[in-house]
């Protein structure tokens, strides 16, 4: 069991009807729900609540924090993006989810501006299993297939993945990076793209199975921290002669 917060912005399920029928407890809502079934302490948290939800204590509880934002990364307050930020370079396990790419956190972790092309079309989206030994894949077929989800194309302005899981392709044509997995001082990360907001697609089992693998796999490592700055030799140095 692990302690799992899952982060939402919430808001599109507020002014959104369509949102909110699909999601009537919140995206927050149904992945913490999927993810308690699979034996996790979940705790949820959104934007419009102190600190975000992410107080000290969330932060320094959690083991796996699932990030999902959209309309308003602006008003993630940058002292909360540093926080985070700092557990996961200490170990914290962080997922990344669909419009995320944008995210603070997101961007400040990767260095770069996470820029892609999109296109809301009902666009149908095949996800190919790049590297079907990962645990992140486990129970996955060749592929999963969405019948209707927004398109994400190249190109994909991130760092090169530490390890690339899956590949979207669409079907206007266009291809996607849309299983990437880094890692960060000593936190993992997962960047995983399905999953905009006017679609049931975290309804979905296969994209559920991918979510339980990947907190799994994001789980933090148990081994002593890095001792950093000045140390002391660990044997005799002998003085060198000066010629």
């Amino acid at each position: 069991m692990l302690n799992v917060t899952v982060w939402n912005e919430n808001r599109h399920e507020k002014h959104n009807p369509k949102v909110s029928q699909i999601y009537p407890n919140g995206i927050h809502g149904t992945i913490a729900k999927f993810l308690a079934e699979d034996g996790h302490k979940v705790n949820t948290a959104t934007l419009d609540e102190v600190d975000h939800g992410l107080s000290n204590k969330v932060l320094e509880n959690t083991e796996v924090l699932l990030w999902w934002g959209h309309l308003a990364h602006g008003e993630v307050k940058d002292e909360i993006v540093e926080k985070v930020k700092q557990r996961v370079l200490d170990g914290m396990g962080l997922i990344v989810l669909h419009s995320a790419h944008f995210s603070k956190i997101f961007k400040t972790l990767m260095g770069t501006t996470c820029d892609l092309k999109w296109r809301e079309a009902d666009d149908l989206e095949r996800l190919w299993v790049i590297d079907p030994s990962h645990p992140i894949v486990e129970g996955i077929g060749e592929y999963i297939e969405l019948e209707k989800e927004e398109m994400y194309g190249e190109h994909f302005d991130i760092p090169a993945p530490d390890e690339l899981v899956f590949t979207s392709w669409f079907e206007g044509g266009e291809v996607f990076r849309s299983g990437c997995t880094y890692q960060r001082g000593r936190g993992k990360i997962f960047y995983f793209r399905p999953g905009h907001e006017t679609y049931a697609t975290y309804h979905n089992k296969e994209i559920q199975t991918v979510i339980k693998n990947a907190v799994k796999w994001a789980s933090p490592t148990k081994f002593a921290k890095p001792a950093y700055g000045n140390a002391k030799a660990l044997e005799e140095i002998k003085a060198k002669e000066t010629v």
